[in-house]
């Protein structure tokens, strides 16, 4: 297995050919923003979107494209796939007028595999598939992408620049990885979530009221996780670092630590959504 990384984002002015984004809910909403906030032309994009809010249909007076013709779009460099799994079936196959010679396909549906792209879409050869999450929102999201066999150097690096809009992009060759993937950062933010709820709820049982024990909660798991960003140090250094022996730190990191503690908890937890990972795909 072999691994890449792209930790900055690569300018996506001067490309040629149409990006076509499909679906533009909160992730392909996401990407969006961050494109043109990078200095794509609206003109370049064309959003397919049923159900349009106010914002995309805003974007129309700069020149984005809603919901056009297939036969008024012209060379199309790429074809994001931001729409909910369950409809693929229906709608991925309905993406052939769309399709030219060049055009690389990316899907950031979860679960859908680069063989279920390539018999949905038989016509389409070069295809990737990735995983984002929801960090992407304010441009600190991560993304694991694999590229099918048929993708060139010049498509990938187009993908890598439309993904690297929101966040770190890693690159990897083997696809049996995406589920692992999905269950680690794919759903890893809930994960975080659920640290500041228990956290806040511990407070709360500990004697601090309500609203403090949130804002607290909400403040460490924010502060902490930005450190971690900024920090040159492993994970397990800057713990110790919080802790002195036999400290109040010590105390819970007994308990968090122990053998039935937070760790295998969290494997388990990691592994069951690996498994619904690999079920839903099928």
């Amino acid at each position: 297995m072999t691994t890449s990384t792209s930790t900055t984002a690569r300018p996506l002015t001067g490309r040629a050919g149409t990006i076509v984004l499909m679906g533009a809910g909160k992730m392909g909403g996401a990407l969006l923003e961050g494109w043109l906030a990078l200095g794509l032309e609206p003109a370049s994009v064309v959003v397919i979107e049923p159900q349009p809010g106010p914002e995309l249909s805003a974007l129309k007076s700069r020149g984005l494209r809603l919901n056009p013709p297939p036969q008024s779009i012209g060379e199309t460099a790429a074809i994001v796939l931001a729409i909910k799994p369950q409809v693929a079936p229906e709608v991925v196959p309905t993406l052939a007028p769309y399709l030219g010679a060049a055009t690389v396909v990316l899907s950031i549906m979860a679960g859908r595999t680069l063989g279920f792209l390539a018999q949905a879409m038989p016509q389409r050869g070069a295809l990737v598939r990735a995983m984002p999450n929801t960090p992407a929102a304010i441009g600190r999201g991560i993304t694991v992408a694999v590229a099918g066999p048929q993708v060139s150097q010049r498509q990938r690096e187009l993908v890598d620049a439309l993904l690297s809009a929101t966040g770190a992009v890693e690159w990897i060759d083997d696809e049996t990885l995406m589920d692992a993937v999905t269950a680690v950062s794919g759903s890893g933010p809930a994960y975080v979530f659920l640290l500041a709820e228990a956290l806040a709820q511990a407070g709360v049982a500990a004697g601090l009221p309500e609203a403090l024990a949130g804002r607290l909660a909400r403040a460490t798991v924010a502060g902490s996780g930005e450190l971690l960003h900024r920090s040159p140090l492993d994970p397990a250094v800057l713990r110790q670092n919080v802790t002195s022996p036999g400290g109040t730190t010590a105390a819970a990191l007994d308990l968090l630590m122990a053998p039935d503690g937070l760790n295998p908890l969290l494997r388990k937890a990691v592994a069951a959504a690996t498994r619904r990972s690999r079920e839903l795909a099928g």
